[in-house]
């Protein structure tokens, strides 16, 4: 997996990414400290809502972002967003009001909703090889998941000597270090020639592409399954922590800890895992084993005269593994599924539609764990993500091969494009298909 480190550029964004990733998961920790201090019982409430306005500002701005991204200045764009971020992270230790981290919440976010999809789309300029850019998934998401271990632990640390407002500083310090190390490279070139149409095409082409493409149709239910189990856990832990179990604000940044120690183990495991299976195997599998241990979280969460700090923290550990087999192996799907010129695109439309999914989760742990308890919250959880598993059964085809045989019946039989790929005759022909404009529609017999 760390062979594409020796790629200077890659090396660097990633850099870039993981320091950015751990200021931010220092912000996670003091915003629910944050929230605690302000709305004490409310707290998942005012945590909840402040990580559902995150999602509006991911759905509403990345997509539009997105339109215009393809005419900026990569490298700029990427430091702008930081320097941006960095500043709104200074201004949250002086926040006394619920409405003012609402506010700050948003305008941070935005910038992270133009970010991370420009990021995510840089790597495959940097590593077109697919072995290689399957490692450089599994790092980018091992980064997520040390980002979930190593902010709680340093967040636990630092708050032995310090007040948690200090941590929003680490913050912005992690972005700023972000923004030097993007400076510091130089970014490929796209070789994809600019979209056209007007502003509401490029809007809208990734979510067309998206939604046209069986497997991201798949995709895009597994994410609601994902987002049900990290909704819980990132919700809810300072209520199961310090208002179900009682213990101390320093057990709320190990039990994130542990979620992120079994995603991180989920990411080191999964590139020679994948190098065997496909990918739809082993994310419906542990689409499963994540309803499964959301079932079980609910009756633990019920049982009385029970020890639960134990159980809590492996739970945790496995929702955190199935949570990374989900997710990790998602860019293969969106690179495999989008021509070049609309790859950025693609992933501005997952970007956007997985939010969506972490909205409704987000609000459904936060409001639900006030008025029906953890429990109940738990076991909506639960069917929310059986529905998202059983619902990527039924979208996303067993039978999903790569090149797919098709014809045009609105070409002329000596038309150019029927040379590519393989000629099966007149005007059929089969090669790497993906929705583009000589391709609009998915071919039935594929799905």
């Amino acid at each position: 997996m760390f062979e594409v480190l020796a790629d200077r550029t890659y090396r660097h964004l990633f850099a870039a990414q993981l320091v950015a990733l751990i200021g931010t998961g220092l912000a996670t920790v003091a915003l629910g400290l944050l929230a605690y201090e302000i709305a004490g019982a409310d707290a998942g409430v005012v945590l909840g809502t402040a990580l559902a306005i995150k999602m509006v500002a991911y759905i509403g701005v990345a997509p539009v972002v997105n339109a215009f991204v393809d005419r900026l200045p990569r490298r700029a764009f990427l430091v702008a967003t930081d320097l941006i971020r960095a500043g709104v992270a200074l201004c949250l230790p002086f926040v006394d009001q619920v409405w003012q981290i609402y506010l700050l919440i948003f305008v941070l976010q935005s910038c992270s909703a133009g970010f991370t999809p420009t990021f995510q789309a840089v790597i495959p300029d940097i590593l077109p090889d697919e072995r290689r850019y399957t490692r450089a998934l599994s790092l980018s998401r091992l980064a997520y998941d040390m980002e979930s271990v190593v902010s709680p632990i340093l967040a636990a640390s630092l708050l032995s000597v310090i007040g948690f407002h200090w941590l929003f500083a680490g913050t912005s310090v992690g972005f700023l270090l972000s923004a030097m190390l993007v400076v510091s490279m130089a970014l490929p070139v796209s070789t994809a020639a600019p979209r056209k149409g007007g502003v509401w095409h490029r809007t809208t082409r990734g979510l067309q592409i998206y939604l046209k493409t069986p497997r991201l149709r798949g995709l895009l239910a597994l994410n609601l399954a994902a987002a049900a189990g990290g909704s819980l856990v990132i919700v809810n832990t300072i209520l199961y922590v310090r208002t179900l179990l009682g213990r101390p604000e320093n057990d709320v940044p190990l039990a994130l800890a542990v979620f992120g120690a079994g995603s991180m183990l989920s990411a080191l495991t999964l590139p020679r895992l994948l190098d065997r299976l496909l990918d739809r195997p082993v994310m419906l599998t542990a689409a499963g084993a994540l309803v499964g241990t959301l079932t079980v979280a609910a009756f633990v969460s019920s049982a009385a005269g029970l020890d639960r700090w134990l159980p809590l923290l492996i739970t945790w550990a496995v929702l955190g593994a199935a949570y990374s087999a989900i997710l990790t192996p998602s860019g293969r799907l969106l690179r495999r599924s989008a021509s070049p010129g609309d790859r950025s695109a693609v992933f501005a439309a997952q970007f956007a539609l997985s939010h969506v999914c972490w909205l409704v989760t987000y609000l459904a742990a936060g409001w639900l764990g006030r008025s029906l308890g953890l429990a109940a919250t738990c076991a909506v959880l639960a069917l929310t993500a059986a529905a998202g598993l059983f619902a990527g059964l039924a979208l996303w085809p067993r039978d999903d091969p790569e090149v797919v045989e098709h014809e045009h019946p609105d070409l002329a039989p000596d038309d150019p494009h029927l040379e590519e790929g393989h000629h099966v005759g007149g005007v059929r022909h089969a090669h790497a298909f993906v929705i583009d404009d000589v391709h609009p529609t998915w071919p039935q017999r594929a799905v």
